[in-house]
């Protein structure tokens, strides 16, 4: 049996077994850990005997740490010592006995895999698979003779192969398989998923085979800060030990993972146990990586994940410091002349920052740097305002050179999501052809149809389709699907563009009436005394100098010993005066000569005070405020831009240079996006005329040349069976008149 087909059997076992025990969201809690319990059995059962020999004599001799003495006699990372295998225990007809001799041999498991056992809470399900009297049943579906999990065959009497072992490859499919069956179950978010082997092949390979033949027989560290099951850390191993093996070169591989969800971490630290890793099983670190970081000191040769994406990390800020307290220099450091530059994102989608955390983790110090292949959704392309975290982090790895390339993946490639999702290639070693450049590769048509959907997953990457984008990303050349970009070419100012505040007053008896009750619901009557005496004295209006109004007010008001505060300056314009187009702008400041010079892009404009020449500065409106993107490309940058493109038809415009705000995005709609071209209205006509008759006279019962309007429902047959709604929905009522003689 293959892998897939040995993880229906297993789910199968739930449905036969735990129905009615538990409920269906609660099957995982006893079937994963009951995989892997039976998966370290089946490895241990050649040397059984032989720990158990050697621990009576350990014993004898008053031994205490017996630990690496017994990992040898079993020839693995982990061992167990208690007098039974799990085919003793399906002997037991008395429950409790049974309760007492398998609690007895899951005590008997070295302490890494107790600590497998603790995050899965396995013993927790003791006591209910004991009072529903299916423990036993259990056991004995998972030691069935139709399927083996153990790595070496089954044979018959005769020694011919029954089934053939299953290594560990296999065994870390059936793992992914039955997660993403439960996750499926239990409707998971789009994050919580595993990354399918191909999606990792392909990530590898992007990491690996640019430096593969500068790769020197030595130690390398290889990191995962969302490792799941360690799939991942796995297949890089691979891929680095076979291009180093390729190349004469003999090369040591330390993994290391940190994982928050228990059970899968349970997963990741019992996989490489059972490839005889164990210390490398040790390097798998369960908790948060980003608020506790479980390698802070190290730095790693090369670097893969899939963090999850649309996920809360929310509780993470506490621990942190809180959002405004976050100190962390991988989530806060120096950059663009800002000593405190802030890559905190979102509380809502946490991805970007896990590739934060890797960024922080390169090294600095070694030929190769350090590189980084991570999967992200589309919202790291473009998500956040200029300023805010996501925009942040993508200016701060492109404005150091680290990207190299942006892969576009296919549709439904993951198990439970079919969004879209990229490959983001990172290095801090970029070769000199590279320096200054970013490539973005659309594959997203290049893949292969599974025969059979797993969840969402409808195709694959094969080998040919993981060569494609190889070669592309190597060849690195601009073609049809591969375009390269200079760095600048995803920066751009935000420019707040303002328009000055031109405000009117009426002061009419009636409109002088209207601000008297505001200004008695504020308290403020003496405010509207004074403006009774400004009316009289400058007439009804309307006034379209503002200042010139205020002018006489403030004259007013020092004559009648009147304080101008804020607040009465305010009544004044909101509950007097309003806006008029045709009106002077207000003025908010006077900069005397050479205080100020005078330009129009930052509302600063000549004028006379008293005589004299002055800087005027423009009071700006808010509701006339707007924004500009400005490409970094652009040539003669953000003031340029405005002459050319807002001044024209805005002349008052101005904008603050001090507020102009850096952001960085990345559009592949707009790189490799193709209009389809419009058919020949000729072409589009012959198709109606054929239709007509297929449908029996269909437009010659209407009346062709009446002005009888076609029912919607006929519109609709007629649209489907043409199967051509572009081309309806890019025509003009004229070329439709035209092609039908007249009918509407």
């Amino acid at each position: 049996m293959n892998a897939l087909n040995i993880s229906s059997f297993i789910w199968s076992v739930a449905d036969d077994v735990l129905r009615d025990v538990y409920v269906r969201g609660k099957y995982r809690d006893v079937i994963l850990p009951m995989t892997v319990i039976r998966r370290l059995d089946a490895v241990l059962e050649p040397t059984k005997e032989a720990v158990l020999r050697l621990k009576e004599q350990l014993d004898a001799a008053g031994v205490a740490n017996q630990g690496e003495a017994l990992r040898g006699a079993s020839g693995e990372a982990f061992y167990n010592t208690s007098p039974f295998r799990l085919r003793d225990l399906t002997s037991r007809g008395n429950q409790q006995r049974l309760r007492s001799d398998f609690e007895a041999y899951l005590d008997g498991f070295s302490p890494n895999v107790q600590e497998v056992l603790e995050k899965f809470r396995f013993r927790n399900q003791i006591p209910t698979l004991i009072e529903a009297n299916v423990l036993h049943a259990l056991l004995e579906k998972f030691l069935d003779n139709s399927i083996n999990l153990s790595p070496r065959p089954k044979l018959n009497t005769d020694g011919e192969v029954l089934l053939e072992g299953l290594d560990n490859h296999g065994m870390g499919t059936i793992f992914e398989e039955l997660i993403r069956r439960f996750n499926e179950e239990n409707n998971e978010e789009a994050g919580e998923h595993f990354t399918p082997r191909d999606v990792v092949q392909l990530m590898a390979r992007l990491i690996f085979l640019p430096i593969a033949d500068r790769v020197q027989s030595g130690t390398y560290l290889v990191y995962d800060g969302a490792c799941g099951t360690g799939g991942m850390l796995t297949v890089a191993e691979g891929t680095l030990t076979q291009l180093a093996e390729e190349r004469g070169q003999e090369v040591s591989i330390h993994l290391f993972g940190q994982e928050v969800n228990p059970e899968t971490y349970a997963i990741s630290k019992a996989d490489l146990l059972l490839k005889g890793e164990g210390t490398e099983a040790d390097n798998m670190q369960y908790g948060s990586t980003l608020s506790a970081d479980a390698f802070p000191g190290l730095k790693f040769d090369f670097m893969l994940s899939n963090p999850p994406y649309g996920k809360s990390w929310k509780g993470d800020m506490g621990p942190l410091g809180g959002r405004n307290g976050i100190k962390d220099p991988r989530f806060v450091t120096n950059h663009g002349d800002d000593p405190e530059y802030s890559l905190i994102t979102r509380s809502s989608d946490g991805q970007m920052m896990f590739l934060a955390n890797m960024i922080s983790k390169m090294k600095q110090d070694t030929p190769l740097g350090s590189r980084i292949a991570e999967v992200h959704n589309g919202s790291s392309l473009f998500t956040g305002d200029a300023g805010q975290g996501e925009s942040n982090i993508r200016r701060w790895i492109i404005e150091n050179d680290w990207l190299e390339a942006i892969v576009a993946l296919p549709l439904n490639m993951f198990y439970n999501t079919g969004i879209a999702t990229y490959i983001w290639v990172l290095s801090n070693r970029k070769p000199e052809h590279r320096k200054g450049k970013v490539q973005l590769i659309d594959a997203s048509k290049w893949h292969t149809a599974l025969r059979r959907n797993m969840g969402n997953k409808n195709c694959e990457l094969s080998g040919n389709d993981i060569q494609r984008v190889c070669d592309a990303f190597l060849a690195f050349e601009d073609t049809e699907l591969s375009k390269i970009f200079p760095n600048e070419a995803f920066g751009f100012w935000k420019v707040t563009v303002e328009r000055p505040l031109r405000l009117a007053v009426d002061l009419s008896p009636d409109r002088r009436g209207s601000f008297r009750d505001a200004c008695r619901k504020a308290k403020e009557e003496t405010l509207a005394d004074l403006v009774d005496r400004v009316g009289s004295e400058l007439g009804a209006g309307p006034h379209r100098d503002f200042n010139r109004f205020m002018s006489a007010v403030a004259t007013d008001a020092t004559a009648h010993g009147i304080k101008l505060t804020a607040k009465r300056k305010t009544l004044l314009k909101t509950s007097l005066a309003s806006k008029d187009k045709t009106a002077e702008p207000v003025i908010k400041a006077v900069h005397r000569k050479g205080t100020a010079e005078p330009d129009e892009l930052r509302g600063l404009y000549p004028g006379a005070i008293d005589g004299k020449t002055a800087v005027v500065e423009y009071e700006p409106d808010t509701e006339l405020r707007d924004t500009e993107q400005v490409s970094l490309l652009h040539e003669g940058g953000v003031e340029a831009f405005l002459r050319e493109e807002v001044l024209p038809f805005n002349p008052d415009a101005w904008y603050v240079p001090s507020n102009v705000k850096i952001g960085y995005e990345i559009s592949f709609n707009r790189h490799f996006y193709k209009p389809q071209p419009l058919r020949p209205l000729e072409e589009i006509r012959a198709d109606i005329l054929a239709l007509e008759r297929e449908s029996e006279g269909l437009l010659s019962e209407i009346g062709v040349g009446s002005q009888e309007k076609i029912h919607p429902s006929r519109l609709g047959f007629i649209a489907g069976k043409l199967r051509v709604p572009d081309d309806f929905d890019s025509m003009g009522g004229l070329e439709i008149e035209r092609m039908f003689g007249g009918v509407e």
